[in-house]
């Protein structure tokens, strides 16, 4: 397999750049919370060759792409199959006392993305599973058969932010009352047949619907919100931590837990800050940064990516 057609990594550059301060030292720790591929890791593995790189993912399909094409750097690279809020144990488990540099890239992944038979892409027609992990149970298809009016339409809204989610709730209920609901095409055509025809002009009408699936299908928000805080606590001191967030629900929570991260907890009428209160870490960026324009025409997937960075200052208790 030529996995460089296959994957392009967004914003391999910058990450690389805001990491290699962590990451210089010899026997420097890496992990990379969402492995996919393998397309951030190698560039890592190659550029520090005393890196020691721990690889997290759910998803078995890509841990097996990630370790052939990573094997010959199988000394230096310990895949882990584990969703990313178990990032402490994964590291314990490897024996690690801590992190210098950890890398989130959210989102779907290319892998689930082209392989239409995962389901997660509106465009194509396919059975509706959108699971990143094939050993679970809950799937979109079982989503849309069981769920009541009430609930789906919590999901398009609050994971979607889908304004027709009371619409598509309620046509869905009535759809598969007729006959189950079991293909993606099925459903982007219950959705388009929903859309109000003034309102089909702006952007797909399965483009919410479907991101507000995969997430619950994959509980991502609320494993996010986990996530960092937990990587958070495993960064050693100077160690860095970068984040590539594809959607504004993903890139409300890392802000979120940065910005908590990189505030004082001086009460407001101290005089003079007391060590203890400053704070634990520094943002490395301002705001969120964008791919550059040229990144985007070359990789449409770098289009709505949003940057965060920080480093740790000081240790928990210092």
């Amino acid at each position: 397999m030529e996995f460089n057609n296959i994957h392009t990594p967004v914003m391999l550059e910058r990450t690389v750049e805001l990491l290699s301060p962590a990451l210089s030292k010899p026997g420097a720790v890496l992990i990379d919370a969402t492995l996919g591929m393998g397309g951030h890791a190698e560039a890592f593995l190659e550029r520090f060759p005393e890196l020691q790189l721990v690889g997290l993912d759910r998803d078995l399909d890509a841990l097996a792409i990630a370790e052939e094409r990573l094997k010959r750097f199988s000394s230096r690279f310990h895949p882990v199959h584990t969703v990313y809020d178990g990032i402490a144990d994964a590291l314990d488990g490897l024996g690690f006392a801590a992190a210098d540099g950890i890398l989130f890239d959210l989102g779907v992944s290319s892998l689930q993305l082209d392989r239409a038979e995962r389901g997660f892409s509106y465009s194509q027609d396919a059975p509706l599973d959108m699971r990143m992990d094939a050993t679970s149970e809950l799937t979109a298809e079982v989503i849309l058969a069981t769920y009541r009016e009430g609930d789906l339409r919590r999901i398009f809204e609050d994971y979607g932010e889908e304004k027709l989610a009371a619409r598509y709730a309620r046509k869905i209920i009535e759809a598969r009352q007729i006959e189950p609901i079991t293909r993606s095409g099925q459903l982007v055509q219950l959705l388009q047949d929903a859309t109000p025809a003034a309102l089909s002009r702006a952007g797909h009408p399965a483009k919410r619907v479907f991101q507000a699936l995969r997430i619950e299908v994959n509980t991502e928000l609320s494993v996010l919100k986990r996530a960092i805080p937990a990587a958070l606590g495993t960064l050693s001191v100077g160690g860095r931590i970068v984040v590539l967030s594809y959607q504004s629900l993903e890139d409300r929570i890392v802000k979120r837990d940065l910005s908590a991260a990189t505030s004082s907890t001086s009460p407001a009428d101290l005089p003079v800050e007391l060590p203890e209160h400053s704070a634990r870490f520094r943002l490395l960026v301002r705001g969120a940064e964008l791919a550059t324009d040229d990144e985007k025409a070359a990789n449409p997937r770098a289009t709505p990516v949003r940057l965060r960075a920080a480093e740790r200052l000081k240790a928990e208790n210092s």
